[in-house]
């Protein structure tokens, strides 16, 4: 059945009007707009215990404390806002109506669009909350992006935003995927992007969030999402912001000796790189989610067997909508990197310069390219074997096509594409698709073609396909 998707100020009312929600609201450099919308809804005594809206640092750090990162809109500083109001309701409420109320703390802290126009216009929005008077709460943590090009709108997309993510943590919490949904009901996506999404608490714990992250790109609602080598949902500007970023995009299913050796040999290449700094070099390997709607469906359980195996090999992951290479780079210029490097194989290369694939662009290729070598980008490129002739294929003799050799020659002479020196040669014959096939039919041999950590994890897990015994 199809979910009715009230207007806003319904929704508020029927939050005020439930006498067991009650709660502090906190607001921090986007107006009181969700406060406000609670007022205009009537009855706002019966769900408003408190509204707050500390602007001025002093006063800001005097209720909640300095933040370690020394940001204000930063996730770290919604913990703390959340954590202090919530607190706080306990404290003044806990023993005149505690046995009656399921208590709550909204917070959002945010930097709208300045009097210029000419900052990055996003927060973070949480909220802290129980179920019942005696259970343990739980946490709903955001980051956004605000896509409008007027402070008033801005505000006011906050406002509809605060009152859908009250209403859902106690009308959806048990239906993740309606949860994330209704985050936009009475908005759209050209409004604003949630990039970001964790729950957490005793109710919460059957959520993965990772699931939940990759749901947010699949319903268009941000274009790519990122897990940390430990598995755990993370805001990718923190990841990337300043750093030298070395990316690898690929199916992983599974990942081979091949993917292995691109990513070790890649890294040695940019260890040589004059910008090197250890400190300030961020590896990880993206999926696109073409590659995980690859039979029209999204699998989850593939999709998190893919993840697992990247992380316990001590990898970050990106999972993006990007299906060209020129869209990914010029989304991760977006995070403001230091240097650019992504990793590609020689034949996957040979199709970014075809350009059939750039016919809706009005420059076409020549835009493409373009939009992919932004300023400190590089490709890294890693040689195949032609399985005709047994010659390896580099920068050096791969075939050209007469209207690209010179924009490629350009490229090459002036360094934006460099040949991955020291591969591993012996093993340059193993393809993806061929050991994923062996696996499906459970055909022996494909475990000298993996990492032996992979092989075992395959192996345990009885992943990727209907594999038989005879392959053990």
């Amino acid at each position: 059945m199809e979910r009715e998707i009230l207007a806003t100020n319904r929704k508020a009312l029927r939050l005020n009007l439930n006498p067991a929600i009650y709660g502090s609201i906190a607001e921090i450099g986007g107006g009181q707009e969700v406060a406000r919308n609670f007022f205009q809804a009537g009855g706002a005594s019966g769900t408003v215990a408190k509204t707050i809206s500390a602007y001025d640092m002093s006063f800001s750090d005097t209720i909640y404390g300095t933040n370690e990162s020394g940001r204000y809109v930063s996730k770290g500083r919604l913990q703390q806002m959340l954590d202090i109001e919530y607190d706080n309701v306990l404290d003044i409420l806990e023993n005149k109506r505690g046995e009656d109320s399921n208590f709550f703390a909204f917070a959002d802290t945010v930097a709208t669009l300045n009097y210029k126009k000419n900052n990055d216009s996003h927060g973070w929005v949480g909220i802290k909350f129980r179920l019942t008077p005696d259970s343990n709460p739980n946490y709903v943590l955001l980051h956004v992006k605000l896509l409008e090009r007027e402070n008033l709108q801005q505000q006011q997309t906050l406002g509809v935003l605060g009152v859908n993510l009250i209403f859902a943590s106690y009308n959806f919490y048990d239906k993740p995927n309606t949860f994330l949904q209704s985050l936009l009901d009475n908005l759209s996506i050209d409004r604003l992007e949630i990039n970001m999404i964790e729950m957490k608490g005793e109710d919460l714990n059957y959520v993965d969030n990772r699931l939940l992250s990759v749901q947010l790109v699949k319903n268009g609602m941000t274009h790519a999402t990122m897990f940390d080598r430990n598995g755990n949902v993370q805001q990718p500007a923190d990841m990337l912001y300043k750093k030298n970023v070395l990316v690898l995009r690929g199916s992983f299913r599974p990942i081979t000796y091949v993917g292995f050796d691109m990513l070790k040999a890649s890294y040695g290449l940019f260890k040589k790189d004059e910008d090197y700094e250890k400190d300030k070099t961020f590896t990880f390997c993206e999926i696109t989610l073409n590659n995980l709607l690859e039979e029209g469906s999204f699998d989850e359980r593939d999709f998190l067997n893919r993840v697992d195996i990247l992380n316990g090999m001590g990898q970050n992951v990106m999972v993006t909508d990007f299906r060209e290479f020129y869209k990914l780079a010029e989304h991760l210029s977006l995070y403001r990197f230091k240097n650019l490097r992504i990793i590609i194989g020689v034949l996957t290369f040979l199709n970014v310069l075809d350009e059939r694939f750039y016919s809706e662009l009005k420059g076409g290729i020549l835009e493409a390219l373009g939009k992919l070598f932004s300023k400190n980008m590089k490709l890294y490129l890693y040689p195949t074997i032609d399985k005709k002739t047994g010659k390896i294929l580099t920068s050096k003799n791969i075939n050209i096509k007469d209207n690209v050799k010179y924009l490629y020659k350009h490229l090459l002479e002036n360094r934006r594409i460099l040949d991955i020196p020291n591969v591993k040669k012996e093993r340059l014959h193993i393809n993806s698709a061929d050991v994923r096939e062996m696996i499906y039919n459970g055909t022996p041999g494909w475990e000298e073609m993996v990492p032996k950590y992979i092989s075992k994890i395959i192996h345990s897990g009885n992943i990727f396909g209907k594999m038989n015994n005879k392959s053990y």
